[in-house]
């Protein structure tokens, strides 16, 4: 079934809904304002962070949300990430999930993921969502911005394999030696910036696309991953954006114009190694948590 209510078994069991609404660089009223919005409109997953500093505002919008929907908890699937600067051991670990959590007003995690491979920090870490995931705090661990060497000895050195591996994902950055081995491990990719922070929309070949199926540049962006089977979360505060990123199932990309998207693969990258903190000192992201205004009340 295509739709916003469709899901993808992750390798633990758990259906993990395929679309979802992001909240990073959002404000937490701008988050609170853009979940409720969300699920009204049928979204059934919602994916935030410690580092975005807006999980109060995502908790809240949650909290509303299924209320006026008359959902459960249930009904909702959150992801939120391990901060970079908080990873560490059990109890580190544990004390900063308890903190997210009243953050967020939830009782539980659906997945829970390290934000990025520190590598001072990252299999501790990780060794503590495995006692977490066990304890049942949170429902599925996983990763983000792993590469296939860093995967690979996350793999060597821990008991449970990873149900996510978010990466950035879009038509100009197709992440195949990653998406290859991660499929072959069993562990879903989950495309963060699917839209290429917006350049991919002003490609000529998904602008010729567009036209040719009336569709905006972004559906048809969110399409080609839908069929490539790539779980997908896609930002957005703007209610027709949001809606209009979600009308994505009443059409099929041929397999034709499925190549000529396969085919605008660049292997550039908007954030990598070469930008993160963790691992150069000269870099630019990931040291620290977002700055955003407290929820409103």
């Amino acid at each position: 079934m295509d739709g916003l209510q469709s899901t993808i078994k992750l390798n633990n069991g758990v259906e993990m809904p395929r679309l979802g609404l992001g909240v990073w660089k959002t404000s937490n009223n701008d988050s609170r304002d853009a979940v409720v919005t969300a699920i009204k409109h049928g979204y059934r997953a919602i994916d935030t962070a410690r580092e975005y500093g807006n999980e109060p505002g995502t908790g809240v919008g949650i909290r509303e949300g299924m209320q006026q929907e008359g959902l459960k908890r249930e009904d909702i699937f959150v992801t939120t990430k391990l901060y970079n600067g908080e990873q560490g051991d059990y109890d580190k670990v544990s004390k900063v999930l308890d903190k997210q959590l009243s953050d967020l007003g939830l009782d539980y995690i659906d997945l829970y993921l390290i934000h990025w491979p520190v590598d001072a920090t990252y299999l501790e870490s990780y060794h503590a969502l495995e006692r977490l995931y066990k304890e049942g705090k949170v429902r599925a661990i996983g990763v983000s911005n792993f590469d296939n060497d860093r995967m690979s000895k996350l793999l060597e050195e821990s008991e449970i394999v990873p149900a996510i591996n978010q990466m950035e994902f879009n038509p100009t950055q197709q992440e195949k030696e990653i998406l290859s081995f991660d499929s072959s491990h069993g562990i879903q990719l989950e495309a963060w910036s699917p839209l290429g922070a917006g350049k991919s929309l002003n490609n000529p070949v998904i602008e010729a696309l567009a036209k040719k199926y009336s569709r905006s540049a972004a559906q048809i962006i969110l399409r080609w991953e839908w069929q490539r089977d790539i779980v997908t979360v896609v930002k957005s505060v703007h209610e027709k954006r949001i809606v209009e990123n979600s009308d994505i199932f009443d059409f099929e990309i041929s397999d034709e114009d499925m190549q000529r998207i396969n085919q605008l693969d660049e292997n550039k990258r908007d954030l990598w190694y070469d930008d993160f903190t963790w691992h150069n000192p000269n870099g630019r992201y990931g040291n620290e948590i977002e700055k955003v205004p407290d929820i409103k009340k």
